[in-house]
């Protein structure tokens, strides 16, 4: 192999190796972009989930006044003698 040739071969080396630099290197960064994208996804499902258990709570408070609303409106009905038997 002539000097020219390891020369060649060498610079090609080099060259390969710059780019496989630069090309972890933007690797990291997108890893590191994706891991904060995913983070901050993982803090909104769970707020989602916080905000689904409010919701939960005060739906079931509704239930329960349109329950006790239902009833007294049954007894008014009885009272006033206008429900179906």
């Amino acid at each position: 192999m002539t000097d020219d040739t390891a020369n060649l071969i060498l610079e090609h080396l080099k060259a390969l190796r710059n780019e496989l630099r630069v090309f972890k290197h933007e690797m990291r960064e997108d890893m590191r972009d994706i891991k904060n994208r995913l983070g901050l996804l993982e803090a909104d499902v769970a707020q989602l989930h916080v905000d689904l258990a409010q919701i939960r709570v005060v739906l079931a408070e509704h239930s329960n006044r349109f329950d006790r609303a239902d009833a007294r409106l049954d007894r008014i009905e009885r009272r006033l003698e206008l429900s179906e038997t």
